[in-house]
């Protein structure tokens, strides 16, 4: 998209996929054949997999940093391999899911003030979340430079603790740059240039695999050179998208700093406080199923085959996080644009597309259910204990192929602190009783946890796919301007 540098920039040229122009765009009109609707529907469809394709590279490249720093470990001794592990799953796994969550604020102010046309609040919008972000990351400190004595506190293994504290103490650097990144990344998004965030991560990855292999294989400096090029490699996605953004590329948008970033921080930190709420309680829903596994009978291999099974739904969610990330970019610039009918046929394309995808991934699942256990591990009691697993795994993998877009719907229309109290309930009033009850009084095991978890899943989505259906959507649109007042605070109205 070509784009003129300046005050100017606001009004662009058209865009053949995104379909963005000067002045205001007519919202799209009621479809009376089935011809026309098909025809929608693709040119919606072309619309989101530009952003929803790029979106997903970006969370698998940026997810395997942390997975390809731990295959470089298995170079290294047991000890040093567990230690690389437990740091990147505890105590940086903590401080990813809080940073991605409370930056997701972005989602919401940045898409719709896009779509309103009040570019000049989305660099001020960003630097407030650098302000909270960088603040939280202070507040985390004590957490990496205390790690050991926490990992102790959690019952792990005394030389895993001190040597994954030690790795801690090696990783700060890696904080910040989460601190920093999740603003910019929202920021691009906002604007949709995916691409940007896509390329800047794909160059970043290329060299941390170059960098693990020539510290931890060739030079042999073990954890220090494992430490050394992870924080390298999220320091270039940070770096890389700032030069981008300095050398112009987002008129309009980024101005430079501003001192309005340090005024009405309250009410922003609000929305990044709910957010992060919100996707913390997910997050946590499955690290409690993971400690309640360990409690079962035969735990090594329940532990194992529910290891395995997440790691398979990791990688599933990655690509469904770039449907979150499209559809909370669509819906928000929609709404900010006024266009509350395009905003709902978006969300229309969005699930079917999701649910398509859903479909296939459980129907592999169910298909190779004897088989997909077997690159994971030579044990056959673990590989029956995970074919075991195989139909309510399926369908938990449908289900969160849907769950993510709700989620993108929710966080572009700024429903946050709903969403918050709607994951608390479903998965921890909910599903984990459940699958407690399930797992030990019924003496289900692992099957049994299991589908206590996807119950909660299962019910979240029933609730979000109701609340989706029943929103007035004219009036969220006309609500843009007051909620980006409440949320963005007074420089909104100093241009």
């Amino acid at each position: 998209m070509k784009e003129r540098k300046g005050d100017m920039a606001v009004e662009q040229l058209e865009d053949p996929l995104l379909g963005r122009c000067k002045g205001k765009r007519e919202d799209l009109e009621e479809m009376k054949s089935l011809g026309q609707f098909v025809k929608e529907v693709i040119k919606e469809n072309k619309r989101l997999w530009y952003l929803a394709g790029p979106a997903t590279f970006t969370s698998l490249a940026q997810y395997s940093l942390g997975a390809t720093t731990q295959v470089f470990a298995g170079q290294l001794t047991t000890l040093e391999l567990d230690a690389v592990s437990t740091e990147n799953m505890v105590i940086a796994g903590l401080a990813f899911g809080l940073m991605l969550s409370m930056g997701s604020a972005l989602e919401t102010l940045c898409g719709q003030s896009f779509g309103a046309k009040q570019l000049h609040m989305l660099g001020v919008y960003m630097q407030r979340s650098w302000v909270i972000l960088i603040a939280t990351c202070l507040c985390l400190l004590p957490i990496y430079l205390f790690a050991t004595p926490l990992l102790r506190f959690l019952n792990q293994d005394e030389k895993i603790s001190e040597l994954a504290g030690t790795l801690s103490l090696y990783m700060i650097p890696q904080l910040f740059a989460y601190g920093l990144n999740f603003p910019i990344q929202k920021f691009l998004q906002a604007q949709s240039k995916v691409m940007t965030t896509a390329v800047v991560s794909a160059v970043a990855l290329a060299s941390h695999i170059f960098l693990s292999w020539l510290l931890i294989v060739h030079f042999k400096l073990g954890l220090v050179g494992a430490a050394a090029s992870l924080n390298i490699a999220w320091w270039i996605v940070v770096l890389g998208q700032i030069a981008y953004i300095a050398m112009g590329y987002c008129p309009g948008a980024w101005t430079g700093f501003s001192w309005g970033a340090l005024r009405d921080l309250e009410a922003f930190a609000r929305l990044s406080i709910d957010s992060a709420i919100m996707m913390c309680l997910e997050f946590w829903f499955y690290m409690f199923l993971i400690l309640l596994v360990g409690q079962l009978k035969n735990a090594e291999v329940a532990v194992a085959a529910v290891s395995i099974c997440f790691n398979l739904f990791g990688w599933e969610l990655m690509v469904f996080f770039g449907f979150n990330a499209a559809i909370s970019v669509r819906i928000s610039n929609e709404l900010g644009a006024g266009r509350p009918r395009a905003a709902k046929f978006s969300i229309l394309v969005a699930i079917m597309s999701s649910v398509l995808l859903g479909l296939f991934f459980f129907t592999l699942v169910l298909v190779l259910k004897n088989v997909y256990g077997l690159p994971f591990t030579n044990s056959p009691t673990v590989v029956h204990a995970i074919a075991d697993l195989a139909t309510v795994f399926a369908f938990t993998l449908l289900l969160n192929s849907v769950q993510p877009v709700l989620t993108g719907v929710a966080v572009g229309a700024g429903w946050q602190w709903l969403v918050a109290y709607i994951n608390l309930g479903c998965y921890h009033v909910v599903g984990i009783p459940i699958g407690y009850i399930l797992a030990f009084n019924f003496d289900l095991g692992v099957k049994g946890m299991w589908t206590g978890m996807l119950s909660g899943v299962a019910l979240q989505t029933l609730i979000l796919i109701g609340i989706t259906l029943g929103t007035d959507w004219n009036k969220e649109a006309k609500e843009v301007d007051s909620r980006i007042k409440k949320w963005g605070g007074s420089v909104i109205d100093e241009k």
